[in-house]
């Protein structure tokens, strides 16, 4: 039997670079989320305020009701709109899966698996360096990186070099061949370079390392053309993945109608939430396309990653944010969320499976992260 209950208060909770959601109902059940936009979260806060006056006072089960609503309420939309969407909605799901005392999964279809391959990111940047970090990985237990090929993006200056094609795109695939030396063949290699190549570039790069064979080459230019991320992917046998910036499903059929991905990356923080991922999986499915989950955040949404990865059959692999395992952020929740050897476990707590600490925010104090673009050696702006 369903609880009747109303949301009676939205709580937000920053903690460390991220911001959580506490919504709150008459029957004591409290629904966590998560926002994305990070860099942005004053603007976040904004929306989730005004938001807030809506979801007050609604039955919290009327989930697709509530996201269609907010939605459709706004002439406006963009990353911080949808954002704080993602937040509430993530929130609507646990209390929902709380209230019936399930798993979000089991209101998403039913496990289609047990847990999840995960991979962390290597932020080293020569050579050398790369292939002893992916080999460090390895003995972790994960069998799978994510490269950082066009340097460190916190880094406000780009190095004279990176402005000489020829030297730009012989240091690059050397640092796929370091890591490919270094780890052998039974392990993947996921090549991130921050949307921060041209299409000429992208496709140089591409063929160079097409022998090192990476599971995919994420969003080597910026996503903003559909059609020329086609033509990129068009010119290469390398799979390309994208989809972390988008804020609608159109944009992911757009991209996948075109050919011009064979992985997407939705992130349940920045496009709404699980309602609209749950679609972009349908979608995908239909293309043959697999799922890479976009997760740079905190907890709340690695737990609803995991809920969309166990309801959904073609997920591929997920993103493990290496905060999360160099930054003590497992003090951030109640019962931490279990690894095994590379693989996170389904957790099958009611809701999305976690709580957050009682004193999160005394051990982790808000510390929003910055926002910065990299100056060229010629004082021009660069893609990062």
């Amino acid at each position: 039997m369903v609880i009747p209950m109303k949301v009676t208060r939205l709580e937000l909770v920053p903690a460390g670079k991220y911001l959580f959601v506490k919504l709150h109902t008459d029957a004591g059940i409290v629904g966590l989320g998560e926002a994305g936009a990070w860099g942005y979260i004053d603007g976040v806060v904004g929306v989730l305020k005004k938001l807030e006056g809506y979801i007050v006072g609604q039955n919290p089960m009327r989930i697709e009701h509530h996201w269609q609503y907010m939605y459709r309420s706004m002439y406006f939309r963009g990353s911080v709109l949808m954002s704080a969407i993602s937040a509430i909605d993530i929130a609507l799901w646990d209390i929902k899966g709380k209230a019936l005392g399930v798993p979000v999964y089991e209101l998403l279809g039913g496990k289609c698996r047990d847990k999840v391959r995960t991979y962390p990111a290597v932020f080293k940047f020569t050579p050398e360096e790369m292939g002893e970090a992916c080999a460090e990985v390895k003995r972790q237990g994960f069998t799978a990186a994510r490269l950082m090929i066009t340097g460190d993006a916190k880094a406000k200056n780009a190095p004279y070099e990176d402005g000489i094609y020829s030297h730009r795109v012989a240091q690059q695939s050397e640092r796929v061949k370091a890591c490919r030396e270094a780890v052998g063949d039974d392990f993947d290699l996921i090549l991130e370079v921050h949307r921060s190549m041209n299409p000429m570039d992208a496709v140089a790069f591409a063929r160079a390392v097409e022998p090192y064979r990476p599971l995919f080459l994420e969003d080597p230019i910026p996503p903003d053309s559909s059609a020329v991320m086609a033509e990129v992917a068009s010119k290469t046998a390398l799979p390309i993945a994208t989809g972390e910036r988008f804020i609608n499903i159109q944009e992911f059929e757009d991209v996948l109608s075109r050919g011009a991905a064979r992985y997407v990356r939705p992130d349940v923080c920045a496009l709404g939430g699980l309602t609209p991922s749950k679609k972009v999986a349908a979608i995908a499915e239909s293309h043959y396309v697999d799922l890479v989950p976009h997760n740079p955040l905190g907890p709340v949404s690695t737990a609803a990653c995991l809920q969309l990865d166990a309801a959904v059959p073609n997920v591929c692999i997920q993103e493990f944010p290496s905060f999360y395992l160099t930054g003590n952020e497992s003090e951030m929740l109640t019962e931490p969320l279990e690894l095994d050897r590379g693989y996170l476990v389904i957790p099958d707590r009611p809701g999305i499976g976690i709580e957050l600490a009682e004193d999160i925010t005394e051990k982790f104090p808000p510390a929003q992260r910055s926002i910065h673009c990299q100056i060229a050696f010629d004082g021009s702006v660069r893609d990062i």
